[in-house]
């Protein structure tokens, strides 16, 4: 997760200690039967060396120190977010990856069993072309994504099985996001099923500033395995429907109408192409749109191939196929094109707690004898590590320990099962008096609130208070930052913005800009361009800072610069104290700490504040 407002957190922690709450209810077990995995073939003895995928360590039921616990979560953090920049890296030049025509060798047929066809195609130039690209430009990468595919592979398999699909689109999953649920492509699809926000609440995923269920796997297959079915009974062919998953059905329909293929079962005649030729030009516009449903079991998989050689479908779709097939003989024979087969893994565990709301997972990886990050692994659903407002929830621990963990939930006191409750201001209340009210620290509020202000609150306003026990310094910096992995790892540049604005407001370097979207050594940028703000999940300038202090050292950045002089701004009416931090990337705290003689009487148009180094 993001450190935008990293700077405060070492008090942070020591600040909450102690703190009322109140009891909720008691949770209950809620144990998933771990899926087997059926239709997989047969593996022979793995090698020696570990999978990629990293075992859920134990943890000690005491918490370390503050200073280690900020260490192993900024560890955790730099790793999660370098793989996580190393899948978007990957995908993004796969999708790139344009083949130029070649004649490909033939390729030997399969032994193995499936339940897709990928022999007709097998010898297809673009499958040829996919092959040597994953075993030449891509080989790392997708040895990575192998080794994560046994996690996931017995779930995904069981739950297109029920549906009555072919197994072997699990290996949709693998072109998609290489089985990772951070992954979040330059169109804003998330998660290993890679849904856009509009499709994933169509088949009734939660997307909020709070969840998002296009990161959970489980959820997130039942969803993409309805989906695959719906597109399969409305086109007839597996390959059509991968298409449609990938450009929208409706962009699929349009184009098989401008070529003349129809249904079998369709009775009108088809209206010649070039009278529809006019909406072509619509088509980069209209991918999600959707035509009226085609009669199903129409269309061979022949239809997609002859729709391929058309201008009527992108380069990407064109390509989505040839991938999954490539994909598909891979994962199904590794060895055979020089991989190392997946050491098999855990399987990925089912058993969960019911627990109230605003719950955070510290306090449940705690008592799961886990670690936070194990357990935000289980559950990334939960975008700040805190089960949401208003509801009761579900939270994945470690096989084997959700009933230990629900009854270790129930013994827990009542002050150290939340770690934040919500308040509705009254009228004429401030955040002062919020805090005050509630025994926290002024600073502690406002960092859990960076879009409230110090005034007078409009009535009905919701105001976030930390509460409970130990507060895991992650769990505060995601609740703290309320955006997004997907959100906020780009910026779109607006009119009259410079690179240096857009690097104060994130935190991060202009250098680090310049390397992260190419810009090259003059910088410019211009309105509508979107660039990178992040590298993977995390402000590396809010780390190293972080560290740094931790440390009582001095963290030097991957290409970041030293931090810039003391700066000043004057402010202006309208705006709020944590709107001006997170504009220069530093905290509400070190800001009042900057400032305090000049905030006394409240923030007020005209003042000039000093903006402290980052």
């Amino acid at each position: 997760m993001r450190l935008t407002h990293g700077l405060a957190l070492l008090g942070l922690a020591a600040a909450l200690g102690a703190c009322g709450g109140h009891a909720p209810a008691t949770p209950a077990p809620a144990p998933e039967p771990a899926a087997p995995r059926p239709g997989a073939a047969a593996a022979p003895a793995p090698p020696a060396q570990a999978p990629s995928a990293d075992p859920i360590p134990p943890r000690p039921a005491a918490l370390p120190p503050v200073d280690d616990r900020l260490a192993e979560e900024l560890a955790a953090d730099l790793r999660r977010a370098a793989d996580s920049a190393a899948d978007e890296a990957a995908l993004a030049r796969l999708a790139d990856a344009h083949p130029a025509a070649k004649d490909g060798e033939e390729l030997e047929r399969l032994p193995a069993t499936w339940d897709i066809d990928v022999t007709s195609w097998g010898d297809h130039e673009r499958v040829q072309y996919y092959l040597d690209f994953f075993q030449g430009p891509g080989r790392d990468r997708f040895q990575i994504w192998l080794d994560r595919l046994p996690r996931y592979e017995g779930l995904v398999r069981t739950r297109l099985a029920r549906q009555g699909l072919p197994e072997d689109l699990v290996y949709l999953a693998l072109i998609e996001s290489g089985f990772s649920t951070a992954a979040v492509s330059r169109a804003r699809a998330v998660g290993m099923w890679q849904f856009m926000r509009g499709t994933g609440r169509l088949y009734g995923l939660r997307v909020d500033t709070w969840v998002d269920e296009r990161r959970d796997p489980v959820k997130a297959t039942d969803a993409a395995a309805r989906h695959l079915d719906d597109l399969r009974q409305r086109f007839g062919s597996l390959y059509l429907a991968a298409a449609a998953y990938n450009a929208g059905g409706g962009k699929i329909s349009r184009g098989l109408k401008r070529i003349g293929l129809r249904p079998a079962s369709a009775v009108a005649e088809m209206p010649p192409a070039a009278a529809d030729d006019s909406a072509a030009a619509d088509d980069s516009t209209a991918d999600d749109e959707e035509d009226a449903p085609e009669p199903a079991a129409g269309f061979s998989d022949d239809a997609f191939f002859k729709l391929y050689d058309t201008r009527y479908i992108r380069r990407e779709t064109k390509d989505y196929v040839p991938k999954l097939i490539a994909a598909a003989l891979i994962a199904k024979e590794p060895e055979k094109y020089g991989f190392r087969r997946p050491a098999p893994v855990p399987p990925f565990p089912r058993d969960s707690i019911v627990v109230p709301d605003m719950t955070g997972l510290d306090v449940v990886a705690r008592l799961a004898d886990t670690t936070l990050a194990a357990l935000r692994d289980l559950n990334p659903q939960y975008l700040r590590l805190v089960t949401p407002p208003g509801t009761r929830a579900v939270v994945r621990v470690p096989a084997g320990r959700g009933a230990a963990t629900a009854a270790a939930y129930a013994a827990l006191p009542a002050s150290e099962r939340v770690t934040f409750i919500t308040h509705r201001a009254a009228k004429g209340e401030t955040v002062a008096r919020i805090a005050k009210r509630y025994g926290m620290p002024l600073s502690v509020v406002l960092e859990a609130n960076p879009r409230i202000g110090q005034g007078r609150l409009k009535p009905g306003t919701e105001v976030l208070v930390p509460k409970g026990g130990a507060l895991s310094l992650a769990v505060a910096r995601s609740v703290a930052d309320p955006r997004t992995e997907s959100a906020g790892a780009f910026h779109r540049v607006r009119k009259g913005e410079t690179l240096l604005g857009i690097a104060r407001r994130y935190g991060v370097s202009t250098a680090q800009l310049r390397r992260w979207n190419a810009l090259g050594s003059s910088g410019r940028v211009h309105a509508g361009q979107r660039l990178r703000v992040r590298a993977g999940s995390a402000a590396p300038l809010r780390r190293e800072t972080l560290a740094a202090r931790s440390s009582g050292g001095h963290a030097k950045g991957d290409g970041a610069a030293a931090p810039a002089r003391a700066r000043t701004h004057l402010v202006r009416r309208g705006e709020t104290l944590s709107a001006i931090a997170r504009r220069y990337g530093v905290t509400v705290a070190a800001l009042q700490s900057a400032n305090a003689t000049k905030l006394r009487g409240g923030l007020k148009s005209g003042t000039r504040l000093r903006i402290p180094n980052g």
